[in-house]
C-alpha cells in the first residue's frame, strides 16, 4: 500500500500543546505518516499531501498588514488551489469567517432561527464600530440589550480575543472599545461548557465561568477580565464564586447538542471546531455564545483515537472518489 500522507501546519506552539510527536507516533502505527509542513519552505517540495490539517489563524490575521504573511498565505492558498484531491481541514473561508466575530455571531444568529424548537439560543447582541456615546446607547436600546453587558473584541484570535469586560450600567458604555461586540450577559451558574467537534464526534468538558449577576442596569464599574484564565480548568477567581446555596444548573440536553453541532458542521463545513454554551439560569436554555477554531480539547481523553479515525475515514473517502474518477477518465 502507498504511503499515506498527512500534513500538518501549525504553529511550534499548537504543535508542542498538542503532542503532535505522540500523535504521529499513533499513525505510524497505522501506516500514515505525519509531516510537519514548514510554510517559510516551498509546499511543493514537502508534499505530496493526502490530507492537510492547519490552524493559519495567525497568519490570515496577520496578512492584513504584513507582506510576509500574505506571502505565506497566498502560497499555501496556492498549493490547496494546484492540488483539489488534497482535502484540507478546515477550509479557509470558513476559518475566516470564525475570525471576526461580527460573521460568527451571525452565524449562530441565524442558527437560533434554524433550530427554534430545540431551545437553542444565543444571547442578543450589537456589532460596536463607533465612538459615538449616544449612537451605542440608542443601538443597546433598539436591541433591547440588557445590562449587564458582555465586551468582545471583533477579532476572535490571540490574546487580546481573551480581553473582554463586564459592563453594568451606560455609563460604562465608555469603557468598550470599538470594533468589538456588545452581548447581553446571561446568567448560567458559573458553568460553561465547551463543546470539542472531531469530525461526527464531539465531546463536552465543564469549565468555570463568570458567576451570577443581578440584572442591571446598576452603579457598578466596569470589571476587565481575561476569559483564558477565567474559564482554566483549575482557574480560583473571585468572579467564578458562587453562593453554596445556589442550585445547580442542569447539564445540556443531549438531543439539543446533537442538533447543534450536526448544523453548525453543516453550516461552516468543518469538522475541528469548539463551542462555548452555557444553560441559561432561569429558563435552562441552551445558549450559544462563541464558536472556537482548531481549539486545545483539553481534557478530552479521547482526542488522539477520533481524529485518527476522522483522518481515515477522510482518506477512504478520498480514496474511493479518486478510484471513481479514474475510472471514468478510463472508461468514457
Amino acid at each position: 500500500m502507498a504511503s499515506r500522507r498527512v500534513g500538518f501546519c501549525l504553529s511550534v506552539k499548537k504543535r508542542r500543546r498538542m503532542n503532535l510527536s505522540a500523535f504521529a507516533h499513533l499513525c505510524a502505527g497505522r501506516g500514515i505518516e505525519v509531516v510537519e509542513i514548514d510554510l517559510s519552505r516551498p509546499m511543493e517540495s514537502q508534499g505530496p499531501f493526502d490530507i492537510i490539517i492547519h490552524k493559519l489563524s495567525d497568519v490570515i490575521v496577520e496578512a492584513e498588514h504584513d507582506s510576509q504573511s500574505q506571502q505565506l498565505l497566498d502560497n499555501f492558498q496556492t498549493y490547496v488551489s494546484t492540488h483539489p484531491h488534497t482535502v484540507l481541514l478546515d477550509p479557509l473561508p470558513a476559518m475566516r469567517q470564525l475570525l471576526d466575530r461580527f460573521a460568527s455571531y451571525r452565524i449562530i444568529s441565524k442558527l437560533q432561527n434554524t433550530l427554534r424548537g430545540k431551545s437553542i439560543c444565543c444571547p442578543p447582541y450589537l456589532e460596536i464600530n463607533t465612538t459615538d456615546m449616544s449612537a451605542i446607547q440608542e443601538a443597546v436600546d433598539r436591541k433591547q440589550l440588557t445590562y449587564p453587558l458582555i465586551c468582545k473584541t471583533r477579532v476572535a484570535h490571540g490574546s487580546r480575543s481573551h480581553e473582554m469586560s463586564l459592563i453594568f450600567s451606560q455609563a460604562g458604555l465608555r469603557d468598550a472599545r470599538p470594533p468589538c461586540v456588545l452581548q447581553s450577559f446571561v446568567n448560567h451558574g458559573a458553568v460553561l461548557h465547551k463543546v470539542f467537534v472531531v469530525g461526527e464526534q464531539h465531546f463536552t468538558v465543564e469549565r468555570p465561568s463568570l458567576k451570577n449577576f443581578p440584572t442591571g442596569p446598576y452603579d457598578r464599574k466596569t470589571i476587565f477580565f481575561n476569559s483564558h484564565e477565567v474559564s482554566k480548568p483549575e482557574s480560583c477567581s473571585h468572579l467564578t464564586a458562587l453562593d453554596d446555596t445556589m442550585p445547580r444548573v442542569p447539564a445540556p440536553n443531549d438531543d439539543a447538542m446533537v442538533a447543534m453541532v450536526k448544523e453548525l458542521r453543516a453550516e461552516l463545513g468543518m469538522a475541528l471546531f469548539g463551542v462555548d454554551v452555557i444553560m441559561n439560569i432561569d429558563t435552562h436554555t441552551l445558549t450559544i455564545i462563541d464558536i472556537n477554531i482548531f481549539p486545545g480539547y483539553e481534557g478530552v481523553p479521547k482526542f488522539f483515537s477520533s481524529l485518527l479515525s476522522h483522518i481515515e475515514y477522510l482518506l477512504d473517502t478520498s480514496h474511493d472518489t479518486k478510484h471513481r474518477t479514474s475510472q471514468t477518465t478510463t472508461n468514457p
